[in-house]
């Protein structure tokens, strides 16, 4: 079963956001696609950001002779949560787009390196955001690289559907197995794990959440430094539920594996799929709650329906 969240937006083959899937297989291929993408940048005046894995920066850097028009950055920065990287890509690609001066960017995530399945299922999802999040962005277009030497066809086909173009022997064609439309289907959450810890909460309760998660964090073996961050992440989204859910809700906690997990339920409904991925505007009131879980998160998780409320899953990495 598989749960939906609206996007009013998403890119498609018509949008002027070009968002290209390459599939390749070894480092020939890899050089072949990406040079070609960039060689057509540099003869239309474009500049070009590169996000990939560090053996790939290094193939690429000895092909390009220090281009200037190239810049090389490392997406480990952007922290461990993909929820942070639409901003990041916003931020990189504004930075330099000076002027009306057109971008192309190149990711590649290393999606063997997933740290679970949900991990795995929110940078699928980040894909298939960055269509609605620059989806009105003409002067941007994105190629992302993918190793299919494994021969997943499975995992392939599920990625290939968050992308509306793909490219072959150099050139673009609208992707056939893109998942247009409005809504994006969700990987279903997966129940708690036993033992877990639950608690009702309402205005007033917001000391009781956070000695609750907190003594529930200890026991679990996370830092203090990362229970400082949940706790104020905790705050922001039970004080989501208090004013915009009918003043109540429902959190629970539990361990799995090494995810230290607080999920809060309750019958509000997030409108807009980007709520929490783009930084907030200095001048903004409000809207920054789910910003800050995902900066202060390892992962955050957000399921969204008018029938069935809201479910939004803090993860907190523990060290083995």
């Amino acid at each position: 079963m598989t749960e939906t969240v609206p996007s009013k937006a998403p890119g498609g083959p018509e949008s002027p956001f070009r968002h290209e899937l390459y599939p390749y297989r070894g480092d020939a291929q890899f050089l072949s696609g990406t040079l070609g993408f960039i060689q057509e940048a540099l003869e239309g005046g474009e500049a070009v950001v590169v996000a990939v894995p560090s053996d790939k920066t290094s193939l690429l850097r000895a092909e390009l002779s220090d281009e200037p028009a190239v810049a090389f950055v490392d997406v480990t920065t952007a922290g461990p949560n993909p929820g942070r990287l639409v901003a990041a890509w916003s931020a990189w690609m504004k930075e330099r787009g000076e002027g009306d001066r057109p971008v192309r960017g190149i990711g590649e995530t290393a999606w063997r390196q997933a740290r679970s399945a949900a991990h795995l299922s929110e940078l699928r999802y980040h894909e298939w955001l960055l269509n609605r999040a620059f989806a009105h962005s003409p002067t941007w277009s994105m190629l992302c690289p993918y190793d299919a030497a494994d021969e997943d066809q499975d995992a392939l086909r599920s990625l290939s559907r968050c992308h509306p173009l793909i490219r072959r022997d150099g050139q673009y064609a609208a992707n056939e197995e893109y998942l247009g439309g409005n809504e994006y289907a969700f990987d279903a959450l997966s129940g708690p794990c036993d033992p877990f810890q639950e608690l009702s909460f309402t205005q007033g309760d917001l000391a009781a959440i956070r000695a609750k998660v907190s003594q529930c964090a200890s026991d679990a073996g996370v830092s203090e430094t990362k229970q400082a961050k949940l706790a104020v992440a905790v705050t922001e989204i039970a004080t989501n539920s208090i004013r915009h859910a009918g003043g109540q809700g429902t959190l629970r906690t539990w361990t799995q594996e090494t995810t230290f997990l607080c999920e809060f339920r309750d019958s509000g409904f997030i409108a807009d799929a980007m709520a929490g991925r783009n930084r907030p505007d200095t001048h903004q009131i409000g809207g920054r709650g789910l910003w800050l879980a995902h900066q202060l998160c390892d992962l955050v998780e957000i399921r969204s329906t008018r029938d069935q409320g809201t479910t939004v899953r803090l993860h907190m990495d523990v060290p083995r």
